[in-house]
């Protein structure tokens, strides 16, 4: 047996909450031999998480169970045509280094997407998204190993049924599947996305910026918004923005007017989460040793030393607020593990 696995493992340094929770079992693997040959052994076949950067996950108290932790490495060009290049990166990847990369390369379709910490193999699973773009729109194929049987599975994009911040990977295939690299085709062609606010307020007449100066630009919104979790335990925004029918706008309209809003699909809208807790008084709001940030109301923040559960208790004090004031139910946007 050449893996190992280590016990009574601290999770601190591997969420950006900073939550000192432990595991029971941890197992992280740098190839996908590693990772075979331990979900050959059984050893896999109990309580498991999949764990990459930690950025989207909170949790309530210790693990009592199995983490498997992606370290595997790589960014190799599988195919380069006239107008794309086709790119399989390891779960394992820093995910803001390879949007890096793609920016260095003149590659389009990730540089809205900076700055966003966490892993590549995490990236597919919450189907990230900013500033107008969502990963899913650049995502190829997903590659990973089934935990039951140790065998190779991929999915089409098609097949992992993308939503707002979901896919299969996060409910059917929660803790089911390992995901190894996740399969890219990027645009060599110049196609930016700036049409949400902060972008065309920061442009401003410069209507074609260059691909460099996007990725600086987004780097730079995120920075002034949202708190670094190297300083500042968070896992960014901590909610969904709530979906809700034309409908119910309307509703909502007349007994809040300025309710901030933006278009969703053909019958459905999203309201800014934000502003909606932002309205309750939350925004810098501090409980024990969790809190809200005082530029951003989605993010709640580890103020040093707090408990998964203290960080709990206050997110379930926001959504009753919010609730009990305009009628919407807020969703987790974060995973919280028991």
């Amino acid at each position: 047996m050449s893996f190992e696995i280590a016990e009574n493992v601290s999770l601190k340094e591997f969420n950006t909450f900073g939550v000192d929770a432990k595991a029971a079992k941890f197992f992280s693997f740098i190839d996908e031999d590693d990772l075979a040959e331990f979900i050959g052994s059984g050893l896999s076949q109990e309580n498991v998480f999949v764990l990459g950067g930690g950025s989207n996950v909170l949790f309530a108290g210790n693990f009592e169970g199995l983490i498997i932790h992606p370290v595997n490495k790589g960014i190799r060009v599988l195919d380069e045509t006239e107008v794309c290049t086709v790119v399989e990166v390891a779960a394992g990847e820093v995910w803001d280094d390879f949007v890096n990369w793609a920016v260095e390369k003149r590659l389009y379709g990730i540089e809205n997407l900076s700055a966003i910490p966490g892993s590549v193999g995490a990236v597919p699973v919450q189907n990230i998204g900013a500033y107008g773009d969502e990963v899913r729109n650049v995502i190829k194929l997903v590659k990973g190993i089934e935990i039951a049987t140790g065998k190779p599975v991929s999915y089409l994009n098609y097949e992992c049924r993308f939503g707002y911040r979901d896919s299969i990977f996060k409910n059917e295939l929660k803790s089911k599947v390992v995901i190894t690299s996740v399969i890219f085709s990027l645009s060599k062609i110049k196609n930016l996305n700036l049409n949400y606010a902060d972008l065309v307020n920061y442009f401003g007449n410069n209507c074609n910026p260059e691909l460099s100066e996007v990725r600086e630009a987004v780097c730079k919104i995120r920075d002034s918004k949202l708190p670094d979790y190297k300083l500042i335990g968070n896992a960014g925004s901590f909610f969904k923005n709530p979906v809700v029918l034309k409908t119910e706008l309307e509703d909502i309209l007349c007994k809040f007017p300025e309710v901030r809003y933006f278009d969703y699909t053909t019958h459905f809208v999203k309201l800014a989460a934000g502003w909606l807790i932002d309205q309750c008084g939350f925004k810098g709001f501090q409980k024990g040793r969790a809190g809200v940030h005082k530029n951003q109301a989605l993010v709640l923040i580890n103020l040093g030393g707090a408990e998964g559960k203290e960080i709990i208790s206050l997110a379930d004090e926001v959504r009753q607020k919010v609730k009990d004031k305009f009628g919407v139910e807020l969703e987790y946007e974060v995973n919280i593990l028991p």
